[in-house]
């Protein structure tokens, strides 16, 4: 097995815990490039909030137009849980899509906890 089907069977596995719960999950996704999430409804059909590095509001305020740092997923957590907040969520489960938590994931889970999303 290669290293992105190790993340995928992870990422697997750690859905259908989600599915269990009957919550709505903030999925993330990290690239090189940029950091992405979204607010995915329990039934996992319908996205209720995102937010990434490719937005032009956040562009914006990015140091140096580069979205794959720490800095950048900080505002990323942030912008999701105004976001959030905005549509009435509160409470959710982070999916971390699998990655590792360190780095750009933890700042990014750490920035959205500091905003006011529960999880």
């Amino acid at each position: 097995m290669d290293k992105k089907q190790t993340r995928l069977r992870r990422a697997r596995k750690t859905r259908a815990r989600i599915a269990m719960q009957k919550v709505a999950r903030l999925s993330i996704f990290r690239s090189n490039c940029h950091m992405y999430a979204q607010i995915i409804d329990e039934t996992g059909s319908k996205v209720l909030a995102s937010a990434s590095t490719v937005e032009t509001e956040l562009r914006a305020q990015i140091s140096g137009g580069v979205g794959g740092n720490v800095a950048a997923a900080v505002l990323v957590g942030k912008r999701i849980a105004e976001k959030a907040k905005a549509a009435g969520i509160e409470r959710v489960a982070f999916d971390r899509s699998g990655f590792a938590y360190h780095g750009r994931v933890k700042a990014l889970a750490d920035s959205a906890r500091e905003n006011g999303l529960v999880f």
